[in-house]
C-alpha cells in the first residue's frame, strides 16, 4: 500500500511537471506571437519611402533595424532548436531589396521560423542547457528570452524614426 501511494505521487507529481512545463512553451509561443504583430504593426506605420531613414550617418536604417531583429531571430532560434536556420546569419540585413514589402515578408518569416522552432522544442526540455554563439551557456528558455528581449530592443528603438518621419507609433501591445 505505501509503495502503490508512494508510486502513485511520483505519478502525480510527474504530471504536474508536465503541464506546468507545457504551459511555460504555450506562454512562451503566444507572448512571440504577441510581439510578431506588435512589429508588424510598426513595419505598417512607416510609409515605404522613409524605409531607408537613418537618424544619423552612422545608424542603422528602419529597414536595417528591422532585419538585424530578423537576423538575430534566425541565429537564435536556430542554436536553440537545433533547427537548421533557412537564411545565413547577417544575411537579412545584407538584402539589397529594403522596400517596405521585402523587409515586411523577410521580418515575418524570421518571426514564423522562431515560433515554429519554439513549438517544436518539447516543454520538458526549456531547462536544458545550451551553447549560445560559442560563448554562453545557458537554459534553452533563457535564450529565447534573449532572443525576445533582443527584438523589444529594435523594435523599441524603431520609434523614434517613426517619429521622425512624422508617424505615430503603434499603441503599446503588452498583452
Amino acid at each position: 500500500m505505501k509503495v502503490a501511494m508512494m508510486y502513485l505521487l511520483a505519478v502525480l507529481l510527474s504530471a504536474t511537471s508536465i503541464a506546468k512545463a507545457q504551459s511555460q512553451n504555450e506562454a512562451l509561443v503566444k507572448e512571440w506571437e504577441r510581439a510578431k504583430a506588435y512589429t508588424k504593426e510598426y513595419l505598417d506605420a512607416m510609409p515605404d519611402k522613409d524605409y531607408g531613414l537613418k537618424p544619423t550617418p552612422e545608424m542603422r536604417s528602419f529597414a536595417d533595424q528591422f532585419l538585424h531583429l530578423t537576423d538575430a531571430n534566425y541565429g537564435f532560434l536556430s542554436a536553440v532548436s537545433g533547427e537548421k536556420s533557412p537564411v545565413g546569419f547577417g544575411d537579412s540585413e545584407k538584402s539589397a531589396d529594403k522596400s517596405k514589402a521585402a523587409v515586411t515578408k523577410a521580418v515575418m518569416d524570421g518571426y514564423d521560423f522562431a515560433i515554429a522552432c519554439i513549438k517544436k522544442i518539447p516543454a520538458s526540455q526549456l531547462n536544458d542547457k545550451v551553447n549560445l554563439f560559442g560563448k554562453f551557456e545557458l537554459t534553452k528558455q533563457m535564450a529565447i528570452e534573449k532572443a525576445f528581449e533582443h527584438q523589444t530592443h529594435h523594435r523599441g528603438q524603431a520609434t523614434v524614426y517613426l517619429r521622425l518621419a512624422g508617424v505615430k507609433p503603434p499603441q503599446e501591445k503588452l498583452f
